[in-house]
């Protein structure tokens, strides 16, 4: 029983662990832009745009900031924080926290196969540029009926809903003066959190010691009836 209090313990700990540094981490991370995925529309490319983070692996991301210009081989910092704590570039924008929702809904539209990558982030540049919002390709390509459909239900959804689906989604937005490039302000992005390799692992030994625990407190001794 001891132990299996231990591997309790234990697999809260490590299911902290793996869910937690991206939110809770203040330390900025590092942004490395290596590609982008060769969708376009509109003259600009679109969804995905791949990056190392933190020097890991190929990351695909999609970006918000119609108005700021990156190209690949640039470095910057970044803070990360939920999509659902209002924490991002546009903070102080109206009703940004509800842009950042039917964002956050529509791209994950975009990598479920449901929104078509280049037309849904079009609407995702709407929802924080005047200069997305007025060109052209915004209606010509079906973005405009996007940015409503998707305003409408954020809209309608409750904040624990909107939590439940969105919860997993992290913002890098960038820290200005910290490009490597002269562009001005790098543009923000959004990605998939995922939990890092070594939590992972953590977490399975946290659920192989559990087994265990279970195994020998109900394991039958020789001799005595079942």
């Amino acid at each position: 029983m001891r132990l299996l209090k231990l591997s309790c313990a234990l697999l809260f700990l490590t299911t902290l662990a793996a869910v937690g540094p991206a939110f809770a981490d203040s330390n900025p991370v590092s942004m490395n832009f290596l590609s982008v995925g060769g969708n376009n529309g509109g003259g600009v490319y679109t969804y995905p745009y791949n990056f190392s983070v933190n020097g890991g692996p190929s990351t695909p991301l999609i970006c918000d900031t119609f108005d700021n210009e990156v190209a690949p081989g640039e470095t910057w910092k970044a803070t990360t924080s939920s999509l659902m704590s209002d924490a991002g570039l546009f903070q102080s924008k109206s009703n940004s926290q509800l842009d950042y929702e039917a964002a956050g809904l529509i791209f994950q539209g975009i990598v479920s196969g449901k929104i078509n990558p280049t037309v849904g982030n079009w609407a995702i540049w709407a929802l924080f540029s005047q200069n997305a919002y007025n060109n052209s390709y915004f209606t010509s390509s079906g973005a405009n009926l996007i940015y409503n459909q998707y305003l409408g239900i954020a809209a309608g959804d409750s904040q624990s809903q909107l939590a439940s689906l969105l919860g997993d989604i992290v913002v890098y937005t960038p820290i200005a003066g910290s490009q490597s490039a002269g562009f001005g302000t790098p543009q923000e992005y959004f990605g998939i959190q995922v939990p890092e390799a070594g939590s992972t692992a953590m977490l399975g030994i946290a659920f192989l010691a559990i087994a265990g625990g279970v195994w020998k407190k109900y394991q039958i001794a020789p001799g005595s009836q079942s």
